[in-house]
């Protein structure tokens, strides 16, 4: 009988929650928003480090080379694989069995995600072409969202928000993902090498094998990763690439008889890991940069300082919310019927928080000019902290009005 007050208790913990996939998606925002907290201690950590008497010391710590890698590089290379193999999960599940299987409900999302990429894009450009000192090659940071930050601020200060407000947002974060994860293989290789390419492409394979065949033991698995993603960054690709691959081809559905699929098994073992140390991890020796009065100063004419924050601030929020209005004006798309435009515009300022992959593309784009890179990512870190203040106020505007 003891066993009966605990699945009750179960029951009451998301009352409003149907079916497996709303139950899933309040896991997920439950684990995210935990790790958005801990991404956002670990930047504030490396800022205080990397600006104090001992900076040194950080930088000696991120510069030290361990084997093939330096430490900041396993941060990048090696810890965000995890991350970057959960998105390609969660792109997967969406398109199998969640809102983008559905074009009606997908449409909006989808439009506004690629519009809250291409605009940003389009104003970095405009204000880098036009300047003398402008760098055009980093077009693509101020493009990507974080969905653990804008969870984090969603989860703290939209509790009466609609369910599908969170669904939105999550879709949103999902393909844009997607976006940014080609923009990096496509604009962000270096050194393009075929043999160990085809390599990696062929231990993907093997991977998707073992999941057809429904292998479960994972002294198969680990090896077969490990080696994919080792050869995927001896060709030049991006090391994460293949943890985006792996994620792709990871089973999404349960057979008969089965209650969990495989993707659901493996990331309920590693996402308490990703969100608690790899994603902070790399935000420690990421997002170090230093914020002297020179280098302040040096901001607030940067082109590509300029480019970023108004990337991210305008940008994102216009594009993602224009995308969603002219998609459901001028198509028979419609918006979610729970969902008010006012709640979209302040989703679509919270998509303006940049930070984990926008600071990985930051150094992609400006490789060893580490002075641009500081700045660019002193811009990426104000701009994000700016539009989570702005979204945080215009959502406990609408959390208010819902609790009423």
């Amino acid at each position: 009988m003891s066993e009966h007050p605990r699945v009750r208790q179960k029951k009451r913990a998301f009352p409003r929650i149907l079916g497996r996939e709303r139950a899933f998606l309040a896991d997920t925002l439950r684990a995210e928003t935990t790790g958005g907290l801990l991404l956002l201690a670990a930047a504030v950590v490396a800022l205080v480090w990397a600006n104090s008497p001992w900076q040194d010391a950080y930088h000696h710590l991120r510069e030290t080379q361990l084997g093939p890698l330096t430490v900041e590089g396993w941060a990048s290379d090696g810890a965000l694989t995890f991350f970057f193999y959960l998105a390609g999960v969660e792109l997967k599940r969406e398109l199998v069995v969640g809102t983008l299987s559905k074009l009606s409900e997908a449409v909006v999302p989808v439009v506004a995600a690629l519009s809250g990429m291409v605009l940003p894009a389009i104003i970095y450009l405009a204000v880098n072409l036009t300047s003398s000192h402008g760098r055009p090659s980093g077009w693509a940071v101020p493009t990507a969202t974080d969905i653990a930050f804008a969870l984090a601020v969603l989860a703290i200060v939209g509790s009466s928000l609609p369910s599908a407000l969170r669904a939105f947002l999550l879709t949103l974060a999902v393909v844009d993902d997607f976006g940014a994860i080609l923009v990096i293989a496509a604009f962000f290789s270096h050194g393009f090498h075929l043999l160990p390419l085809l390599a990696s492409i062929a231990l993907i394979a093997v991977f998707y094998l073992l999941q057809h065949r429904r292998i479960r033991t994972p002294f198969l698995y680990i090896p077969v990763a490990i080696g994919a993603w080792w050869f995927m960054h001896e060709s030049g690709i991006h090391a994460t690439i293949a943890g985006v691959a792996l994620g792709l081809v990871t089973r999404v559905v349960p057979d008969p008889g089965e209650e969990h699929a495989p993707a659901e098994r493996i990331e309920h073992r590693l996402r308490p890991w990703i969100a608690g140390i790899a994603v902070p991890l790399f935000a420690l020796f990421a997002a170090g940069v230093t914020l002297s009065g020179s280098a302040v100063r040096q901001l607030l004419t940067d082109p590509v300082a300029i480019g970023v924050v108004a990337g991210l601030l305008l940008g994102k929020s216009i594009g993602v919310f224009g995308g969603s209005w002219l998609t459901a004006r001028f198509t028979r798309a419609e918006l979610n019927s729970d969902l008010a435009w006012r709640d979209v515009a302040a989703v679509s300022v919270l998509a303006g928080i940049g930070f984990t992959v926008a600071l990985l593309i930051a150094q992609l784009a400006f490789g060893v000019d580490v002075a641009q890179v500081e700045r660019a990512k002193a811009a990426v870190l104000i701009a994000s902290v700016l539009a989570a203040l702005i979204a945080a106020i215009l959502l406990a505007r609408r959390n208010r009005t819902y609790a009423d």
